[in-house]
């Protein structure tokens, strides 16, 4: 028999959710391999390093319940400071830096389009 009513929005939000923190995680992970720098406040960090930040910056936001997509934890917690409202940079192979925001953006453009 298939889940009707309540059943099937909480199995449909539960698959969401899912779907979501393996983006986020991707992304996370990503970052850690691509072998890019990570600018913040002024210093640049490793994909490692940057990866911790981001997942302290993650679990505040979720306990909040702010992030329901990759977007929003893009735009939350992994775009800029929030100490002081400065965008976060990425700089890879080819020493140009973005804000994190377009590259992340990008990465997650991708993800999902190979995911089809």
């Amino acid at each position: 028999m298939a889940p009707t009513g309540a059943t099937a929005a909480a199995m449909a939000a539960s698959v969401d959710k899912a779907i979501v923190k393996r983006e986020i995680d991707h992304l996370l992970q990503t970052l850690v391999t691509s072998k890019c720098e990570f600018n913040r406040n002024g210093s640049w960090y490793g994909g490692a390093d940057a990866k911790s930040h981001l997942i302290k910056k993650y679990d505040y936001f979720m306990l909040r319940g702010e992030i329901s997509t990759a977007e929003s934890f893009i735009e939350l917690a992994a775009s800029k400071s929030s100490l002081s409202g400065q965008a976060y940079l990425v700089k890879c192979a080819d020493g140009k830096s973005m804000e994190s925001a377009v590259w992340l953006k990008q990465e997650l453009a991708r993800y999902r389009g190979a995911a089809k």
